[in-house]
């Protein structure tokens, strides 16, 4: 039994290796074969690599434990601020920002945790929501001094910037750019930048969902009531997987701060506390990988379909007649530019009636369906040879 127990445990630990390298060759590899889709630009590739690991923190609290937040922007711009000030008063590396700003977010997932985590359900979702809501009011008009308000927090060439002032070489005339130890966080080397700690990030979910930790969060999903009913107190798990969560949220706000040097208060709407959740929804929630694809899908569909335009349109269907074509481009107009969100809600309406799992579970019917031929053709031939 020990020797089957160890033998299983060095089969796991061997394919999540495997699978471990397959992503993080794909993720560094995302330069040439997005650019095929037309999204190999660094914009792009980053806002894919933050959003990815926001995605992912978010689906530590709602895949694992079932809770639903929808105030989970109130980190990322929590991150963001956080980020932004660290530039303003220590200096431009990206790694003291990153720091303090997932320190600064656990503290506030603390806080609403505490509070939050004493309901369930849809109660507990509209909680985090109220919550999400008075952090983009409270940036937005009452913390002026601290958030700049509507305009947003920037940096200035006339900042502190300490560290940089001891070490000599803070600028003050140009607007300083972020950097880690003097590479430039801008276009290529900030895509790669995100896509490490994305890696990294990825790396600590899968060994969350693999430790006991994350199998009790599994059974907290499963049947909470029961394991209460037992008298096993759950409420350390979930409050540490939302200030889990809530520390990928503040690395996420982070690394946008990091690849452009603005925070606002926009960032803590409760659009984009939706559009995570819609990223892990779409993908599928409770899986390592579709979080990620959930927001791979998302920013493309936000990038790429929002900017054809008509006079993009018009050049793709000029091999119609005239008539035709004008009736092409105002049908297929509805669907594209500014109306980019009309094709994600058919997609994502789609996806939900056919695959209530995510893009991971058409996944898994492909392999599912691909080993089925595979073993009728195994039978076929053992019968032929018999």
């Amino acid at each position: 039994m020990a020797a089957f127990a160890s033998s299983a445990f060095g089969t796991s630990a061997r394919s999540d290796l495997i699978f471990l390298v397959l992503f993080a060759a794909a993720v560094l590899t995302a330069p040439l074969w997005a650019g095929l889709i037309g999204a190999g630009y660094p914009d792009l590739l980053q806002k894919w690599a933050i959003y990815g690991l926001f995605a992912i923190g978010f689906n530590i609290l709602f895949g694992l434990t079932g809770y639903l937040s929808f105030g989970h922007a109130a980190f990322l711009g929590v991150g963001s601020y956080t980020a932004v000030w660290s530039f303003k008063l220590l200096g431009m590396n990206v790694l003291p920002a990153v720091f303090f700003a997932m320190i600064t977010a656990a503290v506030f997932a603390l806080a609403i945790g505490y509070i939050s985590l004493r309901r369930s359900g849809i109660y507990f979702s509209i909680l985090t929501l109220a919550f999400a809501q008075m952090s983009y009011n409270l940036a937005y008009s009452v913390l002026t001094p601290i958030t700049n308000g509507e305009t947003g927090l920037t940096v200035l060439p006339d900042d502190p910037r300490i560290l940089e002032q001891l070490a000599g070489v803070r600028d003050t005339v140009s607007t300083p750019t972020t950097s880690l130890f003097g590479l430039e966080m801008t276009g290529y080397p900030g895509f790669y930048f995100c896509a490490v700690v994305l890696i990294i990030g990825f790396f600590v979910a899968m060994k969350i969902s693999r430790s006991p930790f994350g199998t009790m969060l599994k059974a907290i999903k499963s049947n909470q009531t029961r394991m209460n009913y037992t008298g096993f107190n759950t409420r350390p798990y979930t409050l540490a997987a939302f200030i889990i969560s809530g520390m990928y949220a503040g690395l996420a706000g982070a690394l946008l701060a990091s690849t452009d040097p603005l925070a606002g208060a926009e960032r803590m709407q409760w659009t984009a506390s939706g559009e995570v959740v819609l990223m892990t929804i779409l993908g599928g929630a409770g899986t390592l990988l579709g979080p990620v694809l959930g927001a791979a899908v998302i920013k493309y569909f936000e990038n790429i379909f929002s900017a054809f335009n008509e006079q993009v349109l018009m050049e793709m269907f000029n091999f119609l007649p005239e008539t035709l074509q004008e009736a092409a481009v105002a049908v297929s107009g509805l669907f594209v530019g500014e109306g980019w969100h009309l094709t994600l809600g058919v997609v994502f309406m789609l996806i939900v009636i056919f695959l209530p799992g995510g893009i991971m579970e058409g996944v898994r019917r492909v392999q599912k369906m691909f080993r089925r031929s595979d073993g009728a053709q195994s039978s076929s031939t053992v019968s032929e040879s018999a």
